[in-house]
């Protein structure tokens, strides 16, 4: 199969049937989701090994020629923006595991997809990418980011994964990571906290809550009061820990 890539969507299609059988290998008897077929290369692997795989394509032309060249009773495909789709439609309810070559500029929000529903999966990802969401503490890669996958996910990198195994050619390598959920959710206000501190990392913790008081939706004078005995309040908001910072948030996101 080739078909001219689409600029606008970042279109890289994995070539390497290797890769695809190695991420495949974690479908075995599970109900499957994946975004972004492309080329299908990783789709006919999973549709080997997976119980069920419902894998949803954008580009029309794609999905076409993937709805003729892919005749598994075990494969549901989809013609849509993955983020529009119901969870119904994806059935949601009884997947096990998304397995997914990620374009590049939809990374964060499967992340964030991910941590809504609470899902593990098997992703190819850039390389920098990874290395943002597994940053330490203190680091100049350390960012919101960071924070919010280290905290609701646990992770193992896979692989890495050469930038020669797509088409056309990324400008950068990549690596595949296993992620699994963590057993606690962080609420609403407690991400909002983080956002806000995040968002002055470079500040001591009480100057960032202080300037940070009317998104958080606190006044000043009482998260200054709040501050006071508070151990890290003097401490740069970069080198604090997840869990550090989930404890701020604990304390300060807004009740009710």
């Amino acid at each position: 199969m080739y078909l001219r890539p689409i600029k606008s969507l970042g279109q890289h299609f994995l070539i390497n049937g290797s890769v695809a059988e190695m991420e495949a290998e974690h479908a075995r008897g599970k109900n499957v989701l994946e975004l972004g077929p492309g080329y299908g290369v990783l789709t006919r692997e999973l549709c080997k090994r997976a119980k069920r795989v419902v894998a949803v394509e954008l580009d029309r032309n794609l999905f076409l020629v993937l709805k003729s060249e892919l005749q598994y009773k075990n494969l549901k495909l989809i013609n849509k923006d993955f983020f529009s789709v119901s969870d119904d439609e994806l059935r949601i309810g009884d997947t096990d595991i998304m397995i997914s070559n990620v374009p590049y500029s939809l990374s964060s929000r499967v992340i964030e997809f991910l941590l809504d529903h609470r899902l593990q999966a098997v992703l190819c990802l850039q390389k920098e990418f990874v290395q943002h969401m597994t940053a330490k503490p203190g680091t100049r890669d350390y960012s919101r980011l960071s924070v919010m996958f280290q905290l609701g996910f646990s992770h193992t990198t896979v692989a890495k994964v050469s930038r020669g195994s797509f088409r056309p050619m990324p400008k950068v390598d990549s690596a595949v990571i296993y992620v699994k959920p963590r057993g606690s959710e962080t609420t609403e206000g407690e991400k909002r906290v983080i956002n806000a501190l995040m968002q002055h990392k470079k500040k001591t913790v009480r100057s960032a809550l202080v300037d940070s008081c009317e998104y958080i939706g606190r006044g000043a004078d009482e998260i200054r009061e709040m501050c006071e005995g508070l151990k890290d309040k003097d401490k740069r908001v970069f080198k604090l820990e997840p869990q550090e910072l989930l404890g701020l948030a604990e304390k300060f996101a807004p009740r009710g």
